[in-house]
């Protein structure tokens, strides 16, 4: 009975987050880019299952008082992502058993979580594009007036030139703003559950993060349909955004590797974590090393450089 009212608590509370957006407050916005928390904290310490029924049973509250397109926009972009990733964190194997040990639990890694949450990051934004158009021209002429609409008339050739740009930014950003919410979302649900107790899994450690192999090639495909033009072009700058996020996290996992033994560590880390924050083009420095990462093997060479075994790959 406690997980049922759990479930049904956090379904409603993640509907009434996603809902407050109707309200155009400004704190609404933060709302509704947490809406997957409390789905996901019920997730990790509850169960999946009891999240989803939690989320369908919002989805039906939003659809009474809205519309059913709205409660579909919940399921899509809030329960879908908060189930599956709180399945996937939870997901364990037994390990290899050896000499008569019980074997202990390999858990899915993060690596592949990480992906998962691009995939849901460019699926929700193409969705929402789509709802423009289903060709390239209609869904830039869509962002196009929505964007003349939210900056006012403006008829100069600046103001023709910047709401250009805007359109050819704004996918994009979208999608890479969905992959941080995201991934902010399913951190702080781990370290919620984590701190409450319910959390019955070890907290991995996130520094030997790596993403799958075939990521690095994805992500080259994804960059030459950016160039295609049409809806493929935007479909490839979604998915190149969402992937470089991933790479520019396992770069912060490089980063926090490589400067284990570094003097001032806590200085340089905090430091280059506010350069990013606050210009943002020093996630470029993080991207590349996560790339590199891959390619080269900086986190492997630094423990055989130092004679350590190096920690298993969570």
């Amino acid at each position: 009975m406690i997980q049922i009212l759990i479930a049904i608590a956090a379904g409603c509370a993640s509907a009434l987050m996603f809902a407050s957006i109707v309200s155009g407050a400004l704190i609404s916005l933060l709302l509704f880019y947490l809406a997957p928390l409390p789905l996901m904290v019920a997730a990790l310490g509850w169960g999946a299952i009891g999240a989803a029924i939690g989320g369908l049973l919002g989805a039906a509250g939003l659809a009474a008082i809205f519309s059913f397109s709205y409660a579909i926009a919940f399921l899509v972009t809030v329960v879908a992502p908060a189930y599956w990733l709180g399945r996937l964190a939870m997901l364990a194997r037994p390990a290899d058993a050896s000499d008569g040990v019980p074997p202990a639990l390999e858990w899915y890694p993060v690596g592949r979580i990480v992906v998962w949450i691009a995939g849901f990051a460019a699926v929700t934004t193409m969705a929402a594009l789509l709802t423009l158009g289903t060709d390239g021209t209609t869904i830039s002429e869509g962002l196009r007036s929505g964007l003349q609409r939210a900056l006012g008339p403006r008829s100069s050739s600046d103001a023709d030139k910047l709401i250009d740009a805007l359109v050819t930014v704004a996918p994009p950003a979208a999608a890479t703003v969905a992959m941080l919410t995201l991934t902010l979302n399913l951190w702080l649900s781990g370290k919620i559950t984590a701190t409450s107790g319910r959390l019955t899994r070890p907290w991995p450690d996130l520094r030997t993060m790596t993403l799958p192999a075939m990521t690095l090639a994805v992500l080259s495909l994804a960059l030459g349909l950016s160039f295609a033009g049409g809806v493929a072009a935007l479909i490839g700058k979604i998915v190149s955004a969402t992937l470089l996020v991933a790479y520019g996290l396992a770069g912060a996992a490089t980063l926090h590797t490589l400067t284990m033994v570094a003097r001032h560590r806590g200085f340089l880390l905090s430091s280059t974590y506010a350069l990013v924050l606050i210009f943002l083009w020093p996630a470029l420095g993080l991207i590349a090393l996560g790339i590199g990462d891959a390619v080269l093997g900086f986190r492997r060479r630094y423990y055989q450089r130092r004679s350590m075994p190096p920690p298993p790959i969570t």
